[in-house]
């Protein structure tokens, strides 16, 4: 392996913490300088026009004249470039391809326009994330990282603009694949491994070299800790033949894409002694801690464990023995945001600094009740001329209070609602710091997936029309993302309201689970059919009475008996507890829903 010169590493470490530390001293010069010139580059785009911006480019105007917006207000705009209208609409410069987020609106993933110099700026951002960690463990240089990174598939607007998930397009891109050697990105997975579109491929052939490096492994990771534990539960169902390949040296036939053997082939040699090793790890009744048996110079586990993936601490804790949990950075489809300057915290203290080069941030106060239903926050779409009044700036956040995250992007979103609820936590300089709290109006969320409250409503009443012929109906429900099996899987629990007589058979109860998977958005139907993500949904039939149980124990633990309106969802163990101990029966469902790569309106010869 090639050493990167120690001093040549150490400068450009200390260039990235003098970066950190000079934009977030400057933050309101920095995001002044953004805001203008965005607004200057963009000065002629019809979308600016539209609202009477005229060339302006400071913030009085702007704010005056330019409404917050959710996806809706531009989804006109957006699909005028789907359609291949190549006119300035929102930006300057030509939209490259369009980033498809796990956010979804009317079932399908929102588009998020990007240029090509986007890449720069996630670069940048990634730039910065070892030299901070460098900071608090030394000498990461001199090993590699396991990470299970994976492309999803893509589709084609039909003006011919490529439409992929963020993480597809940045691991497709030269930014990533042309990298120069860096000690930093020195990964077990050949960038074939990665790049591979078969899951299973991917995940094979990224475990063997994983395995086969396992002595020079110093951090491993996946984006969210839901993919990094299909990883472990991948090695509990195959470990017996990928000891095979390492016994032997030669790669199982089942792996069949030419680039990938041939990665593999550099790395895989004959070495019986680790296979036998591997084997006998994997073979004990406990897999408890099997991360740093397996890899026993692991230093830490790099996931992102903060909002809804935080129901997978517990099963991490158990497999890495309790290794540090890190959370690196902050970023959705719209934009990167922010690092975590503190990486070795504990999880529930994990905050985010913004960086202010990345985008032009503004904070909407939020008020939220903490009642025992405030675990999914509900945001009013369309704000009031008073509520758009009411958004901060970057350095005037305060302390303790909670925000909706707005931004204004380089690649033509302006004051956009990305939905995500932040909480000041602190500050760097004069750049805050912000604890991830939650997406707004989220309820349910295995891996990607994002399902709301209004959906989960709909799906429901699609699935009830089959207990008709019976009678029958759905007096009160509730739903959970059990985690405690992986793939994770939605359960919804059901208090029937029974007229007839005639018994309900099984199989309509299945056909109940089928119709609401099949009335889900694209992103949970993808996990399910596609990615194998997400499990099949169960729907647990509840004993009469339950949900007045479920009443009386909220209201024991202080909720109004005026105010208390069943939750759609429920997270608190106790109350999954009283409910799993009045289920008489449970139903899974039979079949996949259907998905197809693309929204909907491009799949002409699909159903």
């Amino acid at each position: 392996m090639p050493e990167a010169p120690k001093n040549s590493l150490k400068e450009k470490n200390e260039k990235a913490l003098k970066f950190i530390e000079s934009v977030t001293e400057n933050a309101d010069e920095v995001q002044k300088r953004v805001l203008s010139e965005i607004l200057a580059a963009n000065a002629h785009v019809e979308y600016l026009q539209r609202h009477g911006l005229n060339g302006h480019t400071d913030r009085e105007t702007f704010k005056k004249l330019m409404p917050v917006i959710t996806y809706d207000h531009i989804q006109p705009d957006i699909n005028r470039i789907a359609n291949g209208d190549t006119s300035q609409i929102l930006c300057s410069k030509p939209i490259s391809e369009f980033l498809t987020s796990s956010g979804t609106s009317g079932g399908e993933r929102k588009l998020m326009p990007t240029i090509e110099e986007e890449l720069e700026r996630r670069s940048l951002l990634y730039s910065l994330l070892m030299p901070v960690m460098s900071q608090y463990v030394p000498e990461l240089e001199t090993g590699k990282g396991m990470y299970f990174l994976f492309v999803k598939s893509e589709a084609k607007t039909p003006g011919g603009l490529v439409a992929r998930p963020v993480l597809t397009s940045y691991y497709k891109s030269s930014h990533f694949k042309q990298r120069p050697y860096d000690p930093y990105t020195n990964y077990t997975s050949p960038n074939e491994t990665i790049l591979c579109p078969d899951s299973y491929q991917s995940m094979y052939s990224q475990l063997l070299c994983g395995l086969c490096q396992n002595k020079e492994v110093l951090r491993v990771g996946a984006v969210f800790a839901s993919g990094f534990i299909r990883a472990i539960r991948f090695l509990e169902k195959h470990w017996s033949i990928l000891c095979k390949d390492i016994e032997s040296g030669t790669l199982n036939s089942q792996i069949t894409d030419p680039s990938v053997r041939d990665s593999v082939s550099k790395i895989l040699k004959p070495d019986p002694k680790l296979a036998g090793f591997i084997a006998t790890e994997c073979g004990k009744k406990s897999w408890q801690g099997i991360i740093t048996r397996l890899w026993p110079n692991t230093k830490y586990v790099d996931v992102i464990v903060t909002g809804t993936m935080s129901q997978y601490i517990p099963t991490l804790d158990y497999y890495s023995n309790g290794l540090p949990l890190v959370c690196t950075m902050y970023a959705s489809s719209e934009c990167y945001f922010g690092v975590n300057l503190n990486p070795m915290c504990k999880p529930s203290e994990v905050s985010y600094t913004l960086i202010p080069t990345m985008c032009y941030f503004e904070f909407l106060p939020v008020n939220r009740n903490n009642g025992v239903n405030s675990d999914s926050v509900s945001v009013p779409e369309s704000l009031t001329e008073k509520e758009q009044l009411q958004l901060v700036d970057l350095v005037d956040v305060k302390l303790g209070q909670e925000y909706e995250l707005v931004v204004t992007t380089y690649a033509g979103l302006y004051r956009y609602r990305v939905g995500d609820l932040l909480r000041v936590a602190g500050f760097k300089n004069k750049a805050p710091q912000f604890n991830f709290i939650c997406r707004k109006n989220v309820v349910l969320s295995i891996d990607s997936d994002k399902t709301d409250e209004v959906e989960l409503q709909n799906a429901v009443k699609n699935a009830v029309t089959h207990l008709v012929p019976f009678d029958a109906n759905v007096g009160e429900y509730t739903s959970y993302a059990d985690t405690s099996k992986i793939p994770g899987h939605y359960v919804l629990f059901w208090e029937l309201s029974l007229n007839g007589t005639t018994p309900i058979p099984p199989s309509v109860f299945e056909d109940c689970c089928l119709a609401i998977e099949e009335s889900l958005n694209s992103v949970y139907r993808q996990g399910r059919a596609s990615d194998k993500s997400i499990g099949p949904l169960e729907i647990k039939i509840v004993e009469a009475g339950t949900f007045d149980k479920l009443m009386d124990y909220a209201i024991s633990l202080g909720a109004s008996i005026n105010q208390y309106k069943t939750p759609r969802c429920v997270k608190f163990a106790p109350i999954v507890e009283l409910l799993n101990s009045r289920v008489a029966s449970t139903y899974f469902s039979p079949k996949c829903p259907k998905w197809v790569p693309g929204h909907k309106q491009w799949c002409k010869n699909h159903d």
